[in-house]
């Protein structure tokens, strides 16, 4: 695909510098380097995980990214209108040169444009890591059928822009966007120009009532469950003892994680 992306690319009159890594870290190097140089943007082809790549290199930059999506999640594509199957579509709106402002996430050194999963869906992602087969999505149903036999709510410790607040939780979302994973809109309303985070609480379900309320997340009416909770902040800290957080599909680290709302951070072709 990348081949064809940047045929496309010149078509249209641009000069591509096709950018070739050995693994993630160095791409984020490659990336950083094309940013310093003065590229007038950098296009990523790949899901969520490769857009956040690239976010680490643009973020907090004028430098506007482009996404040509292929990956099996494309949260990123549907918050901007990128068309998920016509590369050749995709690559037409950087050639327009059209962007737009988003909010973004930031956490330590970390920026994420998605969703920061620290509850079930993070602990079914690290099973799923550790899994050596089978591959794509069916073993991330496996890893969720293994962990409904025995998870349990989490207590958490939540700081919601300097308020304390204690609760056990199935799961705590933190969205710069509403969805994540494909379309699954915990974060149902989070707005990528408001300047805040949307933090989701999803109270103790029991593990039939989980299923259930579970094909709600794809469109957004889970938010109607009396076990939903929702709140908007600048700044939130989540933490809970066992739990890895991931964002954008990323392993970002164990809890606490401290996340905080920056402003217009990143343009985007779209």
């Amino acid at each position: 695909m990348r081949t064809q992306v940047a045929a496309r690319l010149r078509a249209g009159g641009l000069r591509v510098r096709d950018l070739w890594a050995r693994d993630p870290e160095h791409f984020v190097e490659l990336a950083r380097a094309a940013v310093r140089d003065g590229v007038d943007g950098l296009v990523v082809c790949g899901g969520d995980g490769t857009f956040h790549l690239g976010l680490q290199a643009v973020a907090g930059t004028d430098t506007p990214i482009g996404l040509v999506p292929a990956g099996t999640g494309n949260d990123v594509a549907r918050y901007f209108g990128v068309p998920r199957r016509d590369p050749d579509a995709a690559a037409d709106l950087v050639v327009a040169g059209r962007t737009r402002s988003s909010d973004l996430a930031r956490t330590g050194d970390r920026w994420f444009m998605t969703v920061l999963a620290a509850g079930f869906d993070a602990v079914v992602n690290e099973r799923a890591n550790r899994m050596t087969w089978p591959r794509g999505q069916m073993r991330y149903n496996i890893a969720t059928v293994a962990e409904l036999r025995t998870f349990s709510p989490l207590p958490y410790v939540l700081d919601l822009d300097g308020t304390t607040v204690e609760l056990d939780a199935m799961l705590v979302a933190v969205g710069n966007g509403p969805s994540f994973g494909g379309g699954l809109r915990i974060c149902e309303g989070a707005d990528l120009h408001d300047g805040l985070l949307d933090v989701v609480v999803i109270k103790p379900l029991s593990r039939l009532e989980l299923v259930r309320t579970y094909p709600k997340l794809f469109s957004g009416t889970h938010v109607t469950h009396p076990q939903y909770e929702h709140h908007r902040v600048r700044r939130v800290t989540v933490a809970a003892p066992g739990v890895v957080g991931y964002a954008d599909g990323e392993r970002l680290g164990a809890l606490p994680l401290t996340v905080e709302c920056v402003p217009d951070a990143v343009k985007v072709f779209s």
